[in-house]
């Protein structure tokens, strides 16, 4: 796992996975994953998105910044769309922020793609961002996203009860946090 140095077109490459700024012509893949229920299922509640509109709002999102920074996570060796990363949130006083990550295309999931694209996320943030922690929810439930988060180093630091409602009943979700020393 390293990170490149910036080219034209900014790139972080880990073992298996790159991460890229989002285009406007990947709204094709993402509408395909958030009309994808398994995909979508332990994720937070979102609102159905015509494609115009999901494409309207890649073309006008803003740029990449130190509060929010978002990347699409490419397969290194084929460069195949496969999901999206989220710095967010980021806070410079107490030098911490939020991740969001999902794998759409689900014949990745398993082989170790997020946990790559995850530490290639957190070592972005913490070596270019001087970041100290960053932070994530995730409903308990979700296991293999747990153990992926654990893989990278991250720790459960609490619980919020019956944060999250999903299949007709309410579900507890773990605040985790991985700290700069902590990255694994």
């Amino acid at each position: 796992m390293h990170s490149e140095a910036p080219s034209l077109r900014f790139m972080l490459t880990g073992d298996l996975v790159r991460l890229r700024p989002v285009e406007p012509e990947d709204a094709d893949a993402f509408y395909r994953w958030h009309n994808d229920e398994e995909v979508m299922r332990w994720l937070q509640a979102y609102f159905h998105e015509s494609l115009a509109s999901l494409r309207k709002r890649l073309a006008d999102r803003r740029e990449n910044s130190h509060e929010k920074v978002t990347f699409c996570i490419e397969t290194l060796e084929e460069r195949k769309l496969i999901g999206v990363v989220t710095l967010r949130d980021a806070d410079p006083v107490n030098a911490r922020a939020e991740v969001d990550i999902y794998i759409g295309e689900q014949e990745y999931w398993g082989g170790g793609y997020g946990t790559d694209a995850l530490r290639t996320v957190c070592r972005y943030g913490f070596d270019t961002m001087r970041l100290h922690s960053i932070e994530l929810g995730v409903v308990e439930e979700n296991t293999r996203a747990i153990r992926s988060y654990e893989k990278v180093g991250f720790q459960v630091d609490g619980r919020l009860r019956q944060s999250f409602f999903r299949d007709g009943k309410w579900h507890d979700s773990l605040l985790m946090c991985v700290l700069r020393d902590e990255l694994t």
